[in-house]
């Protein structure tokens, strides 16, 4: 057998998302390129790895075996890869982040610089909903979660980043005034919701229960994203969190309609383990965000200050 770690790496992608297409996305190649060193790969073997019904990939069992030893083996050749450039004095190492959605718009910029500055390090970063992010944390499957809610069932560290404020958002449909909106006019309103487990979701919930306010629920969409464009598209309104609509705010697709007591101001945060023993990776992106963390709110963030 002459099987490369490229042609490992493909297959233990394509076995984990169970996709040719997702698969050559993340890996940023072509669907063909992976296609065809998926196909030289399972030449090599007598027995399938995997098998087609209706447009659908399964991995057989043994598929699903040999992708285990693919993780092992490409764990394995990143650590040799780490320790080598530790011994050349470089900063090496994996770093692994889980965040919640809306976070996916503010944890880039604190990660950018220290990246660039320590290209040893890899980064894998997943962006989920709050739920999600705990349990990660809690199994200790990641170094760092960002949250806006910080778990109470938990004994962590954290560093606290920046505010993260949200507020009443409609479309450009809404026709605006200069006053707030009343509690009658809220409840006339149709309202979007994130799904539940999301700390959005949590908040807008217990903001409408905390004013005694009666509405009704319009739909609920599982990401941010989904959330604006429906906002967008005039099919209702919402709580959401500024730092995701700022391009939409200036092009005026998107408007802040003002509400007594709103808006609701948490606190973004960095968090990690108590418990956690640490990897002096995660060490230093400690150290680089307590250093730089104003710096980098004054260049990207200032612009929270006109809301």
């Amino acid at each position: 057998m002459h099987y490369t770690l490229h042609q490992l790496e493909i297959f233990q992608k394509i076995a984990e998302l169970k996709s040719v297409t997702k698969a050559s996305e993340e890996l940023y190649l072509t669907q063909p390129a992976v296609s065809i060193q998926l196909k030289k790969f399972q030449d090599q073997f007598q027995i399938p790895l995997f098998e087609i019904v209706g447009r659908k990939l399964y991995i057989t069992e043994f598929g699903e075996e040999i992708a285990l030893a693919a993780e092992k083996i490409l764990s394995e050749v990143s650590a040799i890869n780490y320790k080598a450039m530790s011994f050349q004095g470089a900063l090496a190492g994996k770093l692994k982040i889980a965040i919640v959605s809306t976070a996916k718009y503010a944890m880039p910029y604190f990660l950018t610089g220290f990246l660039k500055e320590h290209k040893g390090v890899d980064l894998v970063m997943d962006v989920t909903n709050k739920s999600e992010v705990v349990r990660s944390l809690e199994n200790n499957e990641v170094d760092f979660a960002m949250v806006s809610t910080i778990p109470k069932n938990l004994k962590i560290n954290r560093i606290q980043l920046m505010e993260n404020k949200l507020y009443l958002v409609g479309g450009k449909q809404h026709k605006a005034t200069n006053k707030n909106l009343s509690i009658q006019e809220f409840e006339q309103l149709p309202l979007i919701y994130r799904e539940q487990g999301s700390a959005t979701r949590n908040a807008m919930e217990r903001f409408i229960a905390s004013q005694k306010i009666s509405t009704y629920k319009k739909m609920e969409l599982k990401s941010n994203e989904a959330l604006k464009q429906a906002v967008i598209a005039g099919l209702g309104y919402s709580i959401m969190p500024l730092i995701g609509i700022k391009n939409e705010l200036n092009n005026g697709d998107l408007q802040v309609i003002p509400v007594k007591s709103l808006p609701i101001i948490t606190n973004w945060n960095l968090i990690w383990l108590k418990s956690k023993n640490l990897s002096n990776v995660a060490k230093e992106l400690i150290n680089y965000i307590k250093e730089h963390k104003t710096d980098i709110m004054n260049e990207h963030f200032n612009w929270f200050d006109k809301y």
